[in-house]
């Protein structure tokens, strides 16, 4: 922009007509708006927290609004400054602004594990584990019986012993610190046998070839991309190698023709070498699907029958196919998580009191597998039988047709939800859909506008229609849905 611009500008900013200096005064004070405002708030029963310095300053935003609505000749009658006028405008200002940021939202899109979404729901006995552990003192690092500091990793090793099979445990804060925490310290400065067809990304660029790499190890490739035989394994294997380390493909599947050695094959392997197998098993699961004949989720190896095939260490998750909080988890042989509890890094990656409380109240579940079924909700939502969630869509569908009248054309079809969190992504479990169309909204407006609401509602576009899942709802949640859709209505 030019000098003879910006001197035009400016100016223009300076001179303000008489009409404009009078709509300036018209304006009510700011220790009016105030009063005024925090009168009108306290009626509404505000659902979170409002301090009035956050109501001045939401205020003060309002106001210039106004002000440079004056100057651009967009406000040009003192009435429409009266507080009677510009209160409704204020309050629906300040209501949006003052909404907090991090919020609940209605999961209606049938991904059971939503990394958007915040992943596993947990367990109410893990949620009141969480609010007493964030709420009172705790022996979190302090030994009950002797009176002497503690480890805050006993708090679950025993638990997560017992349910794996493993020797021995550790926890971090996710499984991709786990991972990068057991190869700084069973490999660094050395090499790392991985087959070409696993070096892979897992989301959000984190990818293992850069994890090995970040750990100081070196990494050496074996086989094709689609193959990879035991043969492959033993010709790279040097007195460089450090470890063999298989990773999960589980966010994604290579099909046609394909080999990997198995487990059993590489522990005898890298054993007949001294050399650790490394797991990581990505998603990880304590509970075998097809105990409750769900064979479609019965392929992946669950934590257990990876420690069975003598894998040294494994890594998983806390927060997917666990239905936990965001942990990783270690387990394996003591010599070697022994190791790796005394590397200095593990303190950068420790996992919180919080953290600890809701994953001990989690696996105290599993030794219960029916119960684990029943009352962690990813289990419950993975394990459910079409049949009810075909009743479940039926009684919602039924629900809104009632009380929406004819406003929206409301039926319910086939369909399929997704497990989510980079598990099982070929598998589609089956489920029924509640369609909800619009002449005079369009699908792709219903969903703006539902994210939009008080309490949003997150849901799926299939065939130009808006769709809601019930495999992913909390009955509680139909009201939610029900006030959203009025609201579009006005």
């Amino acid at each position: 922009m030019s000098k003879e611009n910006n001197k035009n500008n400016n100016q223009a900013k300076e001179i303000q007509t008489t009409e404009q200096k009078n709509l300036f005064r018209a304006l009510p004070s700011m220790d009016l708006v105030l009063e005024r405002c925090e009168v009108n708030l306290s009626e509404l029963s505000l659902p979170f927290l409002l301090t009035r310095t956050l109501l001045k300053e939401y205020i003060g935003l309002f106001l210039d609004q106004i002000r440079r609505d004056i100057v651009i000749g967009k406000i040009q009658d003192k009435a429409s400054l009266s507080l009677e006028v510009l209160m409704p405008n204020l309050l629906g200002f300040v209501y949006k602004k003052a909404k907090p940021h991090f919020r609940r939202v209605v999961n209606a899109t049938g991904v059971v594990i939503h990394t958007n979404l915040g992943r596993s729901l947990l367990a109410e006995s893990a949620t009141k584990a969480v609010l007493e552990a964030s709420s009172y003192y705790s022996n979190l690092e302090f030994d009950l019986n002797s009176g002497e500091r503690g480890s805050r990793y006993n708090h679950v090793t025993e638990l997560l012993q017992k349910l794996s099979g493993a020797e021995s445990a550790l926890v971090v804060n996710n499984n991709a610190a786990a991972v990068l925490l057991v190869i700084d310290t069973l490999c660094k400065g050395r090499e790392v046998i991985v087959s070409r067809g696993e070096l892979v990304e897992i989301g959000g660029s984190f990818r293992i070839p850069e994890v090995i790499e970040r750990s100081g190890c070196i990494l050496k490739e074996v086989g094709a991309t689609n193959c990879s035989h035991l043969y492959d394994f033993e010709r790279a294997i040097s007195p460089e190698t450090a470890a063999i380390l298989k990773v999960h493909t589980s966010n994604f599947r290579i099909i046609g023709f394909t080999e990997q050695p198995s487990l059993n094959e590489l522990a005898k392997l890298a054993h007949k070498h001294d050399l650790p197998l490394i797991k990581d098993l990505g998603s990880g699961s304590l509970f075998d699907f097809s105990e409750v004949g769900l064979q479609i989720l019965a392929d992946e190896p669950t934590v257990q029958q990876v420690v069975d095939a003598d894998a040294d260490i494994v890594t998983f998750s806390g927060d997917k196919v666990l239905g936990g909080p965001q942990a990783g988890i270690i387990v394996g042989k003591e010599k070697y998580i022994a190791q790796i509890r005394k590397n200095p890094l593990n303190r950068a990656l420790r996992i919180d009191k919080m953290t600890l409380a809701a994953l001990e109240a989690t696996l105290r579940l599993y030794t219960d597998k029916k119960l684990a079924r029943e009352q962690i909700p990813t289990l419950a939502m993975l394990t459910a039988e079409p049949e009810l969630l075909k009743e479940k869509a039926y009684n919602l569908a039924q629900m809104l047709r009632s009380e929406l009248n004819s406003s929206f054309n409301i039926n319910c079809v086939g369909g399929s939800s997704r497990v989510g969190g980079g598990a099982f992504p070929e598998k589609d479990l089956p489920t029924t859909l509640v369609r909800i169309e619009s002449d005079k909204f369009s699908a792709d407006k219903i969903k703006k506008l539902l994210l939009e609401a008080d309490t949003p509602i997150v849901g799926r576009i299939e065939k130009e229609a808006f769709c809601l899942d019930p495999r992913t709802l909390l009955e509680s949640e139909y009201a939610f849905i029900l006030g959203a859709l009025k609201g579009i209505l006005g």
